[in-house]
């Protein structure tokens, strides 16, 4: 398998892996998604697409790189919403900060979750921490193979 194969599996295999996880630990564990845990999921559904675009379409080079790149998207919204959630800086929305008794009284399906608080954490890296550093890495991978011509 030559540099660029290695690198369309890894952009189709690292977003579809954590989307699953994700989808595992909502459905399966209860930790359902904040606003900012929605936030990084967008960017693994655009590099699945890309990824897939990579198998059937020249340039595929370009694709894969475009599918590291929205991998690395995401990364990087962990990385922001891990801060968050370490107090290392405020979050930007309604969820990160203390909601007022109306919002809770709030009759709608979807349970009140808080971005600034880890539901969950392994190693003491919580979910967008881990996030952070398997699409940081993975992204980083993917581009520097699709970069890479023998």
């Amino acid at each position: 398998m030559n540099g660029l194969q290695q690198a369309r599996a890894l952009a189709l295999a690292i977003p579809a892996g954590l989307l699953a996880g994700a989808y595992i630990a909502q459905y399966g564990l209860g930790l359902f998604p904040c606003e900012m845990c929605w936030w990084q999921r967008w960017p693994h559904f655009a590099a699945i697409g890309l990824a897939m675009l990579a198998f059937f379409m020249a340039p595929q080079r370009v694709w894969t790189a475009l599918a590291g790149l929205a991998i690395i998207t995401s990364g990087l919204i962990g990385g922001f919403h891990a801060g968050v959630e370490y107090g290392w800086w405020q979050g930007i929305t309604g969820c990160a900060t203390l909601r007022s008794a109306i919002d809770v009284m709030d009759v709608s399906a979807a349970p009140l979750v808080r971005c600034d608080v880890a539901p969950w954490d392994l190693f003491g890296v919580s979910l967008a921490g881990w996030n952070f550093l398997i699409s940081g890495i993975g992204g980083g991978a993917i581009v520097a193979l699709a970069a890479y011509r023998k």
